[in-house]
């Protein structure tokens, strides 16, 4: 692909970290955009901006994502993950520009009991899930030339904001180093996937034209607790691993108990990129020592 100018959305995020690397590195014209300069709620500010930037590509990785947040302010919840998504689809079609949105694994219910596919009816449990969905609905209805990317269980070495600065990595490793006990559930199935491979998978994708719904995750799934032993073993981290009792850590908001993704679509395409969820958690330890 040739040089290109990229609009970043929420490029100093745990995500749109990675994507500044990833793109960057290929010689594209990068254009950070982080909330202080550009609200995505804000129609006149996206339509500004991006009118001033004109870029080629648009990677909108902003979001309302804290799920109980989302829960006790709905309409906030939607003025970002529904709303601004609509203004970013909008000015992406007056541009020409090619829109990649950034979705999550909550649009489903986890009552499959299986990794869900792009073809999978949504279903959402919470507010937050169903920001999103609307924001991926505004997306294909509106943006001609769209890549809409689910995600889910992602952790990158850049701090994220809505979990206070950290992700499930980072925190079993503290807690592991400073705990003699954990105590973890194993009644959650997820596909633990690494940003950096976010990222090197949307290169790959937006060297294309095929445009459409994807799901892009580690392949595998595990329990969160599966995946807090395979962090200490990789890390060398002698803790007691426990198994939390049913109820133990009640859930203040409903979420799918089953939420790993299949990549179906890339498969498709024959370009799915995507690590094993073990191999992505050991390249991302290697990149912390």
């Amino acid at each position: 692909m040739p040089p290109k100018r990229i609009a970043i959305i929420g490029a100093n995020g745990q995500l749109g970290s990675d994507l500044v690397s990833e793109f960057g590195k290929r010689g594209h014209d990068i254009v950070p955009l982080n909330h202080e300069r550009m609200d995505i709620g804000d129609a006149e500010a996206v339509r500004r901006v991006l009118s001033e930037t004109r870029p080629d590509i648009i990677l909108n990785t902003a979001a309302m994502h804290n799920v109980e947040a989302c829960e006790a302010d709905p309409v906030a919840a939607f003025r970002v993950n529904a709303l601004g998504v609509r203004h970013l689809a909008l000015a992406a079609a007056d541009l020409d520009a090619v829109l990649a949105h950034y979705s999550t694994d909550y649009v489903f219910d986890g009552a499959k009991q299986a990794p869900y596919a792009e073809t999978d009816a949504p279903r959402p449990l919470n507010a937050y899930g169903n920001s999103k969905l609307a924001g991926e609905y505004f997306v294909r209805s509106l943006a001609p030339r769209h890549f809409v990317l689910r995600v889910g269980a992602i952790y990158g070495h850049a701090p994220c904001r809505a979990k206070g600065g950290r992700n499930f990595v980072t925190t079993m490793l503290a807690l592991g180093r400073e705990r003699p006990f954990l105590r973890v559930v194993d009644d959650e199935i997820v596909s633990p996937t690494p940003t950096a491979a976010i990222a090197g998978q949307s290169v790959a994708l937006c060297q294309t034209e095929h445009y459409g719904l994807y799901h892009m995750a580690a392949r595998g799934r595990c329990s969160w607790h599966a995946f807090a032993a395979s962090i200490f073993d990789l890390a060398g981290i002698k803790t007691d691993l426990q198994v939390a009792a049913p109820g133990e850590f009640p859930a203040k908001v409903p979420r799918p108990a089953y939420s790993a993704l299949e990549n179906a679509g890339l498969a498709r395409i024959g370009l799915d990129l995507m690590p094993d969820w073990r191999d992505g958690l050991k390249q991302f330890l290697d990149g912390r020592s």
